[in-house]
């Protein structure tokens, strides 16, 4: 079996590749090949957690979001998250914590998702992608963990980065 790329557009590709199943079965595999992302939870002195409020098109709502980007090819993934932080926030953050990763949707992607938390912050220079629409807010602990009972945060993502940040201590 050779790999089919069915789709190709910007950074994504859609493709079919021959696999391997632990039971010893060769199948076609059909998977979105995403170059990873980072997700950056910046914290202010006060401690409360910067968010973006982002439009996102394919679900046609306003989101509350942490930051966050795909990696450009080729580029480090502290480099992105510093890019990203600065894009969306127009922050800077001198203290830089990994958390690890999550993987959003195995089922179908490869996509893994590197976390930050973030603190020090100074303000920076940074300019949004053609097609995003943000407004940056902050939110006590208290804040957000209402907004998520009330399912005013919703995205799969930053409750993932939430509850590790909570769980290792850094909120």
């Amino acid at each position: 079996m050779t790999i089919i790329t069915h789709y190709q557009w910007k950074c994504f590709s859609i493709e079919e590749q021959p696999h391997l199943l632990p039971d010893g079965r060769e199948i076609a595999f059909t998977t979105l090949i995403h170059p990873g992302a980072v997700i950056i939870i910046p914290i202010d002195s006060d401690g409360n957690l910067v968010m973006v409020h982002q439009y996102r098109p394919a679900v046609k709502q306003w989101l509350l979001e942490f930051p966050a980007g795909t990696i450009e090819p080729n580029e480090d993934i502290l480099i992105s998250a510093q890019r990203e932080l600065a894009e969306e926030t127009n922050l800077a953050a001198k203290q830089w914590h990994a958390l690890g990763e999550l993987l959003p949707v195995p089922g179908f992607c490869d996509e893994i998702q590197y976390l930050y938390v973030v603190k020090e912050l100074t303000p920076t220079q940074g300019e949004l992608d053609d097609d995003e629409i943000m407004d940056v807010v902050t939110f006590s602990v208290a804040e957000i963990e209402q907004k998520i009972i009330d399912n005013q945060i919703q995205d799969n993502k930053t409750l993932a980065a939430f509850l590790k940040a909570r769980l290792l201590g850094f909120i």
